[in-house]
């Protein structure tokens, strides 16, 4: 960890991800930069900031309540690489990847949809798409992968948010603040305690039960389709605020792309589709008050989107890439790993590696599992989606 004009970094500094720290630290409280840091909308990616009396839509993003859940089942890898194909195809056809997918499945019932808020001025004519989307899990570098552990027991993992719903609430509450969607514009800032402010928290909060519902979904589908038992659960977060005491003092605490990482709290913390995952909880040390009681949610890109696959020339044709579709499929063969869908963009070949990534947290986590990966599932390369973090 080193400290850049007051600001806790940790990883190698990536220079425009540190400046836009710099400018949410004019007016946060205390902040805060991951070793996965990159630039990000406003706020870069691995950055946490807190404040007393303020909300920050632009913090918490477009997809709010993206987050990581992964289960650990009962069937052994050994009975999973025995019917791999079979069990891809079939989550392939049940699950629904991309922008703007529905639910071909079901359309899934939940107490979320009970809420006041959907009759509500900012969402009214929006709960029955959100309803049919409950359970997609969207593009990018959004997943759902299928690991063993070092005991060769089969785990579970998705990465998703809010989807279109969350979309919608940033947009709506970024328009109604005067914010900008340009990456460098500052951070919009709404006042806790007033109407806009509160409306938003609230709003803030439904698409995170949304998330939650929709992550549990996909797990439990998944764990249907392998026929297996769910026997343990680690879910959380890392687009959202939440309400934390440090030092005696509260505050309002926007994680973008961070997990949060109390002594004992068990985080699952996903890397590329060619690389380890983990399960990590976290532990109490000087550094980690430092670090506002968070850590990494991923590896962290080193290539840009644009960079790693070339600029569309067309629908389904990119030029100028420094990452190629044969690059990628041979990293996965050398790990022996069966990808449905992804693209360049996503190879391994535009992440940091995690261990490394990991490495410069290892004061404030405890490894408690290393997941390889056997399976990953993601949006095709022809899926474009300008907000995917």
């Amino acid at each position: 960890m080193e400290t850049i004009e007051n600001i806790p970094v940790w990883g190698d500094p990536m220079e425009n991800a540190v400046n836009q720290m710099k400018t949410i630290a004019q007016t946060a409280d205390r902040v805060a930069l991951m070793a996965d840091h990159h630039v990000g909308y406003s706020m870069p990616i691995g950055g946490v900031a807190a404040y007393k009396n303020h909300i920050s839509p632009s913090g918490v993003g477009y997809d709010i309540a993206c987050g990581n859940k992964a289960v650990r089942t009962d069937m052994t890898g050994r009975e999973l690489r025995r019917n791999l194909t079979k069990i891809m195809d079939e989550i392939w056809a049940k699950i629904s990847f991309g922008i703007g997918r529905v639910n071909e499945s079901e359309t899934v019932d939940h107490v979320l949809f009970d809420d006041a808020l959907w009759h509500g001025e900012h969402l009214k004519g929006r709960i029955d798409n959100a309803r049919k989307q409950l359970g997609t899990v969207g593009s990018g570098n959004h997943y759902v992968d299928l690991f063993v552990d070092e005991e060769d027991r089969v785990w579970i993992g998705v990465h998703f948010g809010s989807r279109g719903l969350g979309h919608h609430i940033a947009t709506t509450f970024k328009t109604l603040g005067g914010a900008s969607d340009a990456m460098f514009s500052p951070a919009l800032l709404l006042e806790v305690g007033t109407d806009l402010g509160d409306s938003y928290l609230a709003h803030m909060e439904l698409a995170g039960q949304y998330a939650y519902a929709g992550r549990d979904w996909v797990c439990q589908k998944v764990a249907r389709i392998l026929g297996a038992k769910i026997l343990e659960e680690v879910h959380n977060h890392h687009n959202f605020a939440w309400r934390e005491t440090f030092d005696g003092e509260d505050y309002w605490v926007v994680r973008k792309g961070a997990t949060p990482a109390y002594p004992g709290q068990k985080g699952f913390v996903g890397g590329s589709m060619g690389d380890i995952s983990v399960i990590l909880e976290g532990v109490d040390h000087p550094y980690a008050e430092l670090a506002l009681r968070s850590t990494v949610h991923g590896a962290g890109r080193v290539l840009s989107r644009t960079q790693a696959a070339g600029r569309r020339k067309g629908r389904h044709k990119r030029e100028g890439g420094q990452v190629t579709e044969h690059m990628m499929s041979r990293w996965l063969q050398d790990k022996n790993v069966m990808l449905r869908g992804g693209g360049a963009d996503e190879s391994p070949h535009c992440y940091k590696r995690l261990p490394e990534v990991l490495d410069h947290h290892r004061k404030t986590i405890r490894i408690l599992h290393t997941l390889t990966p056997v399976g990953v599932l993601m949006a095709g390369p022809d899926v474009h989606d300008p907000f995917r973090d």
